[in-house]
């Protein structure tokens, strides 16, 4: 069966097709303004990698915070997505972390990937990549650079702001007191995972950990996060931002 998992979100939309639970074809794009020119053009690209068309797709299921405008699928929850994806890339895991460019989320999973028990953010942008891209602006460092340069920093300083509004002035504080750059960035990312860190706990930490979503690309926040969790390992898929829609392609075989 082939079947095709399309994640529509905040910042980008994605979209995976799967031939008899094999990943074929992937395919990623800005969302921008239009949700529904951003999903024809993430499965265009899919389609163009797996080397099939539409016709060849028996099934659709979509996913994410824009997923009404999938046309022609099958709605599918997010937490579930993200925990079935979690498991499709580590069959071991059993708390999943998904950061995204708006939200966050934390999920116990079962051994087959079943939801058991989640916790979503509740403090605004604070625990998602727009709190990132926001600091970065303040530091006037491209947000691809802002979780290498925290790992070449030892230092312990502490951002208290809950709101990103009041964390940007926290920033822009420290950057007057000639604090390092360096510094500064570790104690953002310190911050952020603290928030996704307090979430884990209310589910419980469950190991393996695996963590999806695009900040999951950023290894100063990985660092941050292993050292405020006390563990030594987060499995992390090579594509961590694709975890939902793979989801969405498996689910939707059974339905």
């Amino acid at each position: 069966m082939i079947t095709a998992g399309i994640d529509c979100g905040a910042k980008n939309t994605k979209a995976i097709i799967l031939k008899d639970g094999q990943i074929i074809g992937k395919g990623k794009v800005l969302t921008g303004f239009d949700q529904n020119k951003a999903i024809n053009a993430s499965l265009v690209e899919a389609y163009k990698n797996a080397g099939i068309a539409n016709s060849d797709v028996e099934k659709f299921g979509g996913t994410g915070s824009g997923s009404k405008a999938i046309r022609e699928s099958v709605i599918i929850n997010d937490i579930k997505a993200i925990a079935k994806g979690a498991h499709y890339f580590f069959p071991n895991a059993r708390t999943v972390t998904d950061v995204g460019a708006e939200e966050s989320r934390a999920v116990k999973i079962d051994a087959n990937g079943n939801v058991v028990d989640f916790a979503i953010n509740e403090k605004c942008a604070a625990g998602a990549g727009a709190f990132l891209e926001t600091m970065s602006r303040a530091l006037e460092t491209p947000i691809e650079e802002m979780g290498p340069l925290a790992l070449t920093s030892k230092a312990e300083i502490a951002m208290n702001a809950q709101c990103v509004i009041f964390a940007e002035s926290e920033v822009v504080g420290l950057i007057h007191a000639k604090i390092d750059r360096k510094d500064i960035s570790k104690a953002i990312h310190d911050a952020m995972a603290s928030r996704i860190v307090s979430m884990i706990h209310r589910i419980g930490v469950n190991e393996e950990i695996v963590m999806v979503g695009g900040v999951g690309y950023n290894p100063g926040f990985i660092k941050a996060m292993k050292s405020q969790l006390n563990i030594d390992d987060i499995r992390v898929p090579h594509n961590p931002d694709l975890a939902a829609a793979v989801g969405a392609a498996l689910l939707v075989e059974n339905i």
